[in-house]
């Protein structure tokens, strides 16, 4: 990050569902809570807290469980969807807050979603970015893999613990350099990606950049890489190991809508809006999310949205809390 942006952001750290939570903060005012995806921290939301912050707003990001400076527990049943949202839960009160506008990207989509489909009360309001929201249905993610004769699909590698963690500790700089870049509007290559890995792995099937895009400076991606040399890639993999736990956890609210406000956006090159599921999703929205104020599909960028086009995406979440 840059040293205007430093100077803007304050660090700290709080004791929250049990966890220590190290979280970033700029502004005051009402508070809106971001929730960042794989593999990445609170600094994937840099421009966002920024921005915020000189609009009035108290923006907070924290690291989520198993990244950075947020404990890692070691067990992978304390990674399931309702640990990740009782985290936020436990966040806002520690800020001394009763309610926050939830904002989530990547895997923070669903943490954020189900945020505001748990806790009406607590979150007013929800951004996703990414990935759509779907209620919890009546199929898991795996299963439905499964079904469509689908059995190299990125998900599907990371269920094993100990070997995609093995694969991108190994060089943590370059695994994020990669993986960044192939799912970045800047990559062309369609044969590359995270849909059908082949038998080498993760790595193998991404495109190594000759150099950065503008939107991810050599500073940044070493700041990152400093991160996950630290802590590793683990606590961030056994989210994915938690998708069947989760299916069968959630099931009391199999069809629920959610019925706040809602804004979604996503990148035109985002790998995401061609999963199998993702057209069904997003056209269910006046069923699924009857509060939706906006849905936002961003021209040439890809799946780190908020990185690679700051301002716009910026503003249209400057926007919609301008409007609640």
């Amino acid at each position: 990050m840059t040293s205007e942006a430093a100077a803007a952001i304050t660090l700290r750290t709080v004791k929250a569902n049990g966890i220590v939570m190290r979280y970033a903060e700029a502004g005051e005012g009402p508070l809106v809570l971001f929730c960042h995806g794989w593999p990445e921290g609170w600094a994937s939301w840099r421009h966002q807290l920024e921005a915020l912050a000189a609009r009035g707003y108290r923006a907070v990001a924290p690291d989520m469980r198993g990244y950075g400076g947020t404990d890692a527990p070691a067990e992978i049943a304390r990674y399931t969807i309702l640990d990740l949202v009782a985290d936020q839960v436990a966040l806002v009160k520690a800020l001394g807050a009763s309610e926050a506008v939830i904002v989530g990207h990547d895997w923070g989509a669903p943490v954020a979603w189900h945020a505001a489909l748990l806790r009406p009360d607590i979150f007013r309001a929800v951004v996703g970015m990414s990935v759509p929201w779907t209620p919890p249905g009546h199929t898991d993610l795996l299963s439905s893999l499964e079904k469509l004769g689908i059995h190299d699909f990125y998900i599907q590698y990371f269920q094993a613990p100990g070997i995609a963690e093995a694969e991108l500790d190994r060089d943590p700089e370059a695994s994020l350099r990669r993986i960044y870049f192939t799912a970045s509007g800047n990559q062309r290559d369609r044969t590359k990606g995270f849909t059908h890995l082949g038998p080498g792995g993760l790595l193998a099937n991404t495109v190594d950049p000759e150099e950065l895009p503008d939107w991810l400076p050599a500073e940044h991606l070493a700041c990152m890489a400093a991160e996950f040399r630290r802590v590793g890639f683990r606590g961030g993999l056994n989210w994915y190991r938690n998708l069947t736990r989760n299916f069968h956890i959630m099931a009391p609210w199999r069809g629920e809508p959610i019925r706040q406000p809602a804004l979604f956006i996503v990148g035109a090159k985002d790998g995401v809006m061609r999963f199998p599921a993702a057209k069904a999703q997003l056209e269910a929205y006046p069923q699924t999310l009857p509060g939706l104020r906006g849905l936002h599909v961003i021209d040439m960028a890809g799946h780190w949205i908020q990185q690679e086009r700051p301002e716009e995406v910026s503003s249209l979440i400057l926007a919609f809390l301008d409007g609640l």
